[in-house]
């Protein structure tokens, strides 16, 4: 659609405009969720493209996945027309079980994702059901005042997916995760010709991945991995385990083939394989009679003719090679002379998990190849050189670099300038960005944060229990249970526990006993007829106790003192 005057609608005076914001993905890798907005400021109609998690740092204990925090869409969720999907990534569609009863507004997808989301409704066990709009590749459909239509690209899932985002005001092209990859193995190449025909038309902004805005050079192609597969699955003398993101499906069909060529029985691992080649078979991108064993038949194959496929390249302690790697899977084992090839790379906060899991695989003697080896792995996402060329086929007015941390942006958007884009906005999560009318500028603010799953809850980050947690994993706990009479008068010795605290100080003195002496030093400075006051006693008791252990400790702990009271006529 052309560029056209301003309008009103929904009876605003206001003119219409066009903008763009972020709840999750700027400024960090993961938790990807944008929206784009048409209409009057107080009007606006929304489209919400992703809706992923990204996966706790160690300073977030016990938090399963964290989530974005989506109040400010969910406040205007009536004036929602849907949300897209770029492709079946966790980073993208992970939180959409948790969070779309928030929304309840229309998801549309292509076929493999629309499978993957199904998929996993199904194993969420509740009542969900979901509006899944399925939509066919390089399709088309309207939701409100847009028109969006899937543009096929590559990365390391079937059917990643740019859009092509048509607005009364202009289009935007939102490229989604991609790479340049001419030899995919599975699905479709990307389509130079379709992109070149959407710069032709016009872009106003393209809205792009910058994880390797950094690297210089191209991507290899997936053909160029099948190729180092082969020949060291071939090559090698004693049982082969190879783990992977499971989502790769192109990889899992490699590894499939060079297993095959080897004389080489696969034997599959890990749930969530299971669920992708599942998927995989029934849209058509891995073959109908594709077959591989399941892990309890492992010790039933001679150890020279088995390849195992396994979760759990990224550290996870619960997936099947966390399990091997300290000999307690029930099903498969390794040893002496076995290699474990790690096709992958380890994403940013992992490198401790996945580190621990290769020193397990070593000290059972198995052999380790990872990508700084050989060739196993190789990036979805575009190098400096496939941004170039992107920018050569839309030609957008202007660029805003999404999907990385804040340098990744910040390269990504002088390596558009140089590209000939006369505007650039490295904006964070919350800013709101008018596109049009008139000069781009961001001319709002919304809230955002972040939520964890907390086993079969989801906690808020700000005063949740996850924080409470991560203040415990520093400094310990001290719990101070005490019996008072209603003038105030202590009952018995009090209970004292320390947990996370060392049991004494520098000079041997026991810190139970330093507890105790600050307790009864605190109800002795405490005259009689105030100690009636039972709050202000246990706030006192509490000071105390914490003040007593940061003294001999040097760290003031969390203190919880409980106080119960007795009736002294019983």
């Amino acid at each position: 659609m052309s560029e056209r005057a301003p309008s009103s609608r929904s009876g605003s005076s206001r003119p219409d405009e066009l903008v763009f914001m972020a709840l999750g993905g700027l400024g960090e890798i993961g938790m990807n969720v944008y929206l784009y907005g048409f209409g009057p400021p107080r009007a606006r109609s929304w489209l919400m493209v992703d809706l992923g998690v990204t996966f706790p740092h160690e300073s977030e204990p016990g938090a399963d996945v964290v989530l974005p925090d989506l109040r400010f869409i969910t406040a205007e969720r009536k004036n929602l027309v849907g949300l897209v999907l770029t492709h079946a990534h966790e980073d993208h569609v992970g939180a959409i079980i948790d969070l779309w009863p928030s929304l309840e507004c229309p998801i549309f997808a292509t076929p493999f994702t629309a499978g993957m989301l199904k998929m996993k409704v199904g194993e969420y066990g509740g009542s969900l059901s979901l509006p899944i709009k399925e939509v066919p590749l390089s399709g088309r459909f309207n939701a409100g005042p847009f028109e969006v239509e899937f543009v096929s690209v590559t990365h390391s899932i079937p059917e990643p997916n740019g859009l092509a985002i048509r607005t009364p005001a202009g289009l935007v092209f939102h490229t989604g995760d991609w790479k340049l990859d001419p030899t995919p193995v599975v699905g479709r190449p990307h389509d130079a010709g379709r992109l070149e025909a959407l710069g032709d038309e016009g872009v106003l902004a393209m809205v792009g991945d910058s994880t390797n805005a950094m690297r210089e050079g191209r991507s290899a192609s997936e053909t160029d991995v099948a190729k180092t597969l082969r020949k060291l699955i071939a090559d090698a003398p004693r049982c082969v385990a190879v783990t992977l993101f499971a989502s790769n499906v192109a990889r899992v069909a490699s590894i499939a083939s060079a297993a095959h060529a080897a004389g080489r029985t696969l034997v599959v691992a890990g749930r969530a394989l299971h669920r992708i080649i599942e998927v995989a078979i029934e849209t058509g991108y891995l073959p109908k009679g594709f077959t591989y064993l399941d892990q309890q038949r492992f010790s039933d194959l001679p150890r020279d003719k088995v390849l195992v496929l396994c979760t759990g390249s990224q550290g996870e302690t619960r997936a099947a090679m966390a399990r091997i790697a300290e000999n307690e899977h029930p099903d498969i084992s390794l040893d002496k002379g076995d290699i474990v090839i790690f096709s992958s790379r380890t994403i940013p906060g992992n490198e401790k998990a996945v580190s621990r899991i290769q020193n397990g695989l070593a000290r059972l003697g198995v052999d380790i190849i990872t990508d700084s080896e050989a060739l196993v792995h190789v990036t979805g996402h575009p190098r400096r050189d496939e941004l170039k060329d992107m920018y050569g086929w839309i030609r957008p007015k202007i660029a805003i670099p999404m999907h990385g941390e804040a340098r990744h942006l910040r390269e990504h958007a002088k390596l558009a300038r140089a590209c000939g884009v006369g505007e650039t906005f490295t904006i964070v999560d919350g800013d709101v960005l008018k596109l049009w009318p008139g000069p781009a500028a961001v001319i709002d603010q919304a809230p955002v944060g972040r939520l964890y799953r907390d086993g079969n809850l989801i906690v808020p980050d700000a005063e949740g229990p996850v924080k409470s947690r991560r203040k415990l994993s520093f400094v310990g706990i001290a719990v101070v249970a005490m019996a008072l009479s209603r003038r105030g008068e202590i009952i018995g010795e009090p209970g004292v526990v320390l947990e996370g605290i060392p049991a004494a100080d520098r000079d041997g003195e026991s810190m139970r006993e330093i507890v105790l002496d600050a307790i009864d030093g605190t109800l002795r400075s405490i005259p009689p007829k105030r100690r009636g006051d039972h709050g202000m006693v246990q706030d006192a008791v509490l000071r105390a106790v914490r003040s007593a252990i940061n003294e001999a400790w040097g760290k003031k702990p969390v203190v919880k003192v409980l106080v119960s009271v007795v009736d002294g006529r019983n």
